[in-house]
C-alpha cells in the first residue's frame, strides 16, 4: 500500500460536499442550474479517476470548496433577505439530516471492511480516525499525522478522505455566524446588507489566502489540512454568491469562459502536483477554473460547454457526488489491499468505479433522502426529529468504535504479559548463541502493538517530534558517575535505547539522552520538504549548547545515512564531529541500520513470516563508507548491524521477537535484548 497523504506524502484525497439547498441560479433569482451538477459530477470524476487509476490527487477538492461556500452563502443570504435573520437551528439541523446518515453508513461498513480485510497493526490508528471523521475533525488528525514523523509512512486509512468535508462541517458552523454578525452590523450601522457580507467575506479571503501562502511554504504537510489555510477557497464561492447576478458576459465570451475552464480544471491535476503544492496561491488554479465555469452558466449556444455539462447522465452523477466520494475511498483501499497492489489494474478500477457507483445510488435512494419514507405515517421534518435520526445513526458509530479500541487496548496488555518470561523470547540473545531451542509461542510484540512499542525515551518525552524545536533533555544513572554518555540524534538513533540505557545502568554510567524526529546531529543546514527544517536548526542549537555545558565523556551518535538509494557519511556529521573534538569529547559512531524492503508489523502479520526479509545490501555498502573517509581522532566506529540482521539478511522476526515495526525503526522490545551486546560493543569502543 501506498500513502496517499501529501508529504505530504499522506496525501491523494479530496472531497466532495452536499449541497444544502438545490443549485440555483444567480444571486437566487431564476431556477436550477443544472450545469453545475454537471460541474460536481466532472470534479468527482476526476478525483475518483485520479485516486485510482494515477495515484494523485486532482485538485477536485478545491472545486467542491468553493461550489460550497457559493451554495451556502447564497443560501444563507436569501434567508436572512427573506426573513431578516438567519434561522441557526433550522440550518444546522437541515445538514445534519442531509450530512449524517450516508456518513453514519459509510463509516460502519468501513469499520466492517477493517476487521475483515485489514490487519489488526492498522486497526487502532483506524478507530482513531473513524472517531475524528464522525465529529468532522478529521482534517486536523492528519495534520497532526503529517508532520508526525513516525506515522508518516503509514498507509493510507479508508477513511481520510473525510478531511475535506470535516473542513466542510467546521464551515457550516462558522459561516452562519459570520452572515448574522453582518445582518447585525447592517442593521445597526444602516449599511446594505450584501454590501456588509461582501466586505467581510473579502476580509476572510484575504486574511486566510495570505496565510495559506505563509503557511504552505513553511510547512506544506500540515497547511493541506488546516481549515485556517483552505477557508479562503470557501471564501471566493461566497464572494462569487455575492457578485454573480451582476456580472453580465456576451455570450460569445461565456462560451469561451466555459470551455476554458473546464480544460483548465481537467488539465490541474495533470500538470501540477497538487498534493505536494497545495493549498497556496497555487489553488488559484482549479478554484478560479470553477469560477469561469459558473460565470459562464447557461449560455443557450448549442457550442457552450454547458451543453456538456448539463447531460442528463452528467447531472444525474453529480447528484450522486457526495456518496459516490463517500465510497469510493474506502473500496479502493481494501482493493489495494486485497490485491497487495499500489495502484488499480485498469479492469480492476473499472469495478472498483462500479461498485462505488452501485453503493452511492443505494445510498442517495435509501439513505440520504430515504429515512421518512420508512416511517408510517409520515413524521414532520422538526429539528428534534432530524437531531434524533443523525444521534440513532451516529453515537452506535461511536460507541462500536470506542468499545472496540478498548478490546484492542486490554488484548495489548495481556499480550505484553508474556513478555515477562525471557526464556520464551530470547530475541538477539539467538545471536549470540545460535543453539538456542526456540519455544513455539506468538511473536512479540504483537504486529498490532508494534506501532505502540516505543521506549521510555519516547513516552517520557525525550525524543520530540518533527514540530517541536524543544530540548528535552533526560538524564539517568549516579549524577557523580565517573563517566557521562550522550546519546543524541534523530529517530534512528532513539531507537537504541533500551539497549544503551541498559549498558549504562549495568556499568553505573550517566546517560544524557536527547533526540528529535529527522533531524540529523549535523552541521549541514537540514531541510525537509524542499525548504528549510528550521525546528531541526533550533534544536541543533539548543542540543550543541547543551552538549558545551554538558561536557560529557561520549556522544553516541549515527556515523551513517542508509536509505535505499545507498549508504554514505554526511559532511555535516565530521563537521559536528570535529565541533565535539574541539570540546574535548569523544564520539561513538554508530552505523545505520538497513532500510528494509517491507514494512515489519504488516509483513508479520499478513505472513508467511519466512518471506519477510530484506538483504541487508538492499541499503548497505558492502563496506562501512565511515571507515573510508578521513575521521577526525576523537571518533570511534561501531557496527551492531550483524546483532539485528544476521548472515545479512534482515528478518522480521529474530528469536520470537519482531524486530522492526515499519521498515527502518527496530521495536523497543527487541532494542532491550541487545543490552549485552551493546555493552560489550560501548566497553571496547570506549575502553571505560
Amino acid at each position: 500500500m501506498h500513502s496517499s497523504t501529501p508529504k505530504a506524502p499522506f496525501t491523494r484525497t479530496t472531497s466532495v460536499p452536499s449541497v444544502p439547498d438545490g443549485v440555483r441560479a444567480r444571486g437566487g433569482v431564476g431556477g436550477f442550474r443544472p450545469e453545475i451538477e454537471g460541474l460536481r459530477a466532472v470534479a468527482v470524476l476526476l478525483v475518483a479517476v485520479y485516486h485510482i487509476w494515477l495515484g494523485r490527487v486532482s485538485g477536485g477538492v478545491d472545486v467542491f470548496l468553493m461550489l460550497t461556500g457559493f451554495l451556502i452563502t447564497g443560501s444563507l443570504v436569501r434567508s436572512v433577505e427573506r426573513e431578516g435573520r438567519v434561522r441557526f437551528v433550522a440550518f444546522w439541523t437541515r445538514l445534519v439530516r442531509r450530512l449524517v446518515p450516508a456518513v453514519a453508513v459509510v463509516l460502519t461498513a468501513t469499520m466492517a471492511a477493517v476487521y475483515l480485510l485489514l490487519p489488526r497493526s492498522r486497526w487502532g490508528d483506524i478507530l482513531e480516525e473513524v472517531r475524528a471523521a464522525a465529529l468532522y475533525h478529521e482534517n486536523w488528525a492528519l495534520a497532526h499525522a503529517a508532520v508526525d514523523y513516525l506515522a508518516r509512512e503509514a498507509a493510507p486509512s479508508p477513511v481520510q478522505h473525510f478531511w475535506s468535508l470535516s473542513i466542510q462541517g467546521q464551515f457550516y458552523l462558522l459561516w452562519p455566524l459570520l452572515v448574522a454578525l453582518a445582518a447585525l452590523v447592517a442593521t445597526r450601522a444602516r449599511l446594505p446588507f450584501r454590501a456588509t457580507v461582501l466586505v467581510l467575506v473579502t476580509a476572510v479571503f484575504a486574511l486566510s489566502l495570505s496565510y495559506s501562502v505563509s503557511i504552505t511554504a513553511r510547512d506544506q504537510a500540515w497547511a493541506y489540512f488546516d481549515t485556517g489555510a483552505r477557508l479562503w477557497e470557501l471564501a471566493l464561492g461566497a464572494l462569487l454568491a455575492l457578485v454573480v447576478h451582476r456580472v453580465h458576459l456576451p455570450v460569445r465570451l461565456r462560451v469561451f469562459l466555459g470551455w476554458f475552464g473546464l480544460a483548465a480544471l481537467v488539465s490541474c491535476g495533470a500538470l501540477l502536483s497538487v498534493s505536494t503544492l497545495f493549498p497556496g496561491y497555487v489553488a488559484l488554479w482549479p478554484t478560479t477554473a470553477a469560477v469561469l465555469v459558473v460565470l459562464a452558466g447557461t449560455t443557450g449556444s448549442p457550442h457552450g460547454a454547458d451543453r456538456l455539462l448539463t447531460w442528463k447522465p452528467l447531472t444525474e452523477l453529480g447528484r450522486l457526488s457526495y456518496p459516490l466520494y463517500l465510497w469510493h475511498w474506502p473500496v479502493l483501499v481494501c482493493y489495494l489491499e486485497v490485491t497487495g497492489r499500489s495502484l488499480a489494474t485498469p479492469l480492476g478500477g473499472l469495478g472498483i468505479l462500479g461498485a462505488s457507483l452501485v453503493l452511492a445510488w443505494l445510498t442517495h435512494r435509501f439513505v440520504e433522502g430515504g429515512l421518512d419514507r420508512f416511517t408510517r405515517p409520515p413524521v414532520r421534518r422538526t429539528p428534534a426529529w432530524s437531531l434524533g435520526i443523525a444521534a440513532a445513526l451516529i453515537v452506535p458509530v461511536l460507541a462500536a468504535s470506542l468499545l472496540w479500541t478498548d478490546r484492542i487496548d486490554r488484548d495489548r496488555a495481556e499480550r505484553a504479559l508474556e513478555l515477562a518470561a525471557p526464556e520464551s523470547y530470547p530475541g538477539a540473545g539467538v545471536v549470540a548463541d545460535p543453539t538456542t531451542v526456540l519455544a513455539d509461542v506468538p511473536v512479540r510484540p504483537d504486529p498490532a502493538d508494534a506501532r505502540q512499542d516505543l521506549s521510555w525515551h519516547h513516552e517520557e518525552g525525550c525524543h520530540v517530534t518533527l514540530t517541536s524545536s524543544e530540548l528535552v533533555v533526560c538524564d539517568t544513572g549516579p549524577a557523580d558517575a565517573e563517566r557521562t554518555l550522550a546519546l543524541v540524534g534523530a529517530s534512528r538513533v532513539a531507537h537504541w535505547y533500551p539497549a544503551v540505557r541498559a549498558a549504562a545502568d549495568a556499568r553505573g554510567w550517566r546517560l544524557v539522552s536527547f533526540s528529535k524526529s529527522g533531524c540529523q546531529f549535523s552541521t549541514d543546514t537540514s531541510h525537509r520538504d524542499g525548504v528549510v527544517f528550521d525546528e531541526c536548526e533550533v534544536w541543533k542549537a539548543r542540543a550543541m549548547a547543551e552538549l558545551e555545558e554538558l561536557r560529557p565523556d561520549a556522544v553516541l551518535t549515527s556515523s551513517t545515512r542508509a536509505t535505499l538509494d545507498g549508504e554514505r557519511v554526511h559532511d555535516g556529521y565530521l563537521g559536528m564531529w570535529e565541533w565535539l573534538d574541539g570540546l574535548g569529547v569523544e564520539v561513538i559512531g554508530l552505523r545505520d541500520l538497513p532500510r528494509l524492503t517491507y514494512q515489519g508489523a504488516e509483513c508479520v502479520e499478513s505472513g508467511p513470516v519466512d518471506q519477510c526479509v530484506s538483504p541487508v545490501s538492499a541499503s548497505q555498502e558492502e563496506v562501512d563508507p565511515a571507515t573510508l573517509v578521513t575521521l577526525p581522532p576523537n571518533v570511534t566506529l561501531m557496527d551492531l548491524t550483524d546483532q539485528v540482521c544476521p548472515d545479512g539478511y534482515c528478518e522480521a522476526v529474530v528469536g520470537n521477537i519482531l524486530v522492526f515495526w515499519d521498515h527502518s525503526h527496530i521495536t523497543a522490545t527487541y532494542a532491550g535484548t541487545l543490552a549485552p551486546a551493546m555493552e560489550k560493543a560501548l566497553v571496547e569502543a570506549t575502553g571505560w
